[in-house]
C-alpha cells in the first residue's frame, strides 16, 4: 500500500501517516517577563491590543536575572516559571514582530540571546501548547531569580 502525503505548506508539519496542523498550536504563546499582561512595556501593550489573556500557566523551569528582564531556561529539576498564557489573534504577524523585539529573528546574527520554542504548560485547566521565548546563553554567572516570578517594573508617574 503506497501512502502519498502532500506538501501541506509551512504552518504543518509532516510526519509518518499524518499531517498536524501547526497552526492549530501557534495560537497561544507564555510569557514570564516584559511581555506579561500587565506589564507597562510598549511591546506588551501591543500584545494585550492583538490578543487576548486566557489565563496565568506554569513551566517547569528557571528564571534568571538578565539585565532589567529576567531569561527563561526550561529544566525538569522540579522548579516553575509563572508566567501569563495570551491567546494571538494573528500568530503569524505578532509572533514576527515578537521575534524582532527578541532579537531572534533571521535577521539578527547568531548567537542570539533568545530561541522561540513551543512549550507545555500548565494551566488551571489542564495543560497547554504554547510559544515561548527561551534564554539561549549561558547562565552560570545569572543570578536566579528565586520563586520563579518576574514582575515588570511600574510605570514611573509623570
Amino acid at each position: 500500500m503506497q501512502v502519498n502525503i502532500p506538501d501541506v505548506g509551512h504552518n504543518s508539519l509532516r510526519l509518518a501517516f499524518f499531517t498536524i496542523d501547526v497552526q492549530a498550536v501557534t495560537d497561544l504563546l507564555f510569557v514570564y517577563g516584559t511581555l506579561r499582561w500587565a506589564s507597562p512595556a510598549p511591546v506588551a501593550m501591543t500584545l494585550r491590543q492583538e490578543g487576548w489573556l486566557v489565563g496565568q500557566a506554569w513551566a517547569p523551569g528557571r528564571l534568571y536575572r538578565i539585565a532589567d528582564y529576567p531569561g527563561f531556561v526550561p529544566d525538569t529539576g522540579g522548579g516553575h516559571v509563572q508566567g501569563d498564557l495570551i491567546g494571538l489573534r494573528d500568530p503569524d504577524r505578532m509572533l514576527a514582530l515578537l521575534d524582532d523585539y527578541e532579537e531572534c529573528s533571521p535577521r539578527f546574527p547568531e548567537p542570539r540571546e533568545y530561541r522561540r520554542e513551543i512549550l507545555r504548560v500548565e494551566t488551571s485547566e489542564g495543560f497547554r501548547d504554547a510559544w515561548t521565548y527561551i534564554y539561549a546563553r549561558p547562565t552560570i554567572e545569572l543570578t536566579p531569580i528565586e520563586g520563579g516570578i518576574f514582575m515588570p517594573a511600574a510605570t514611573p508617574p509623570g
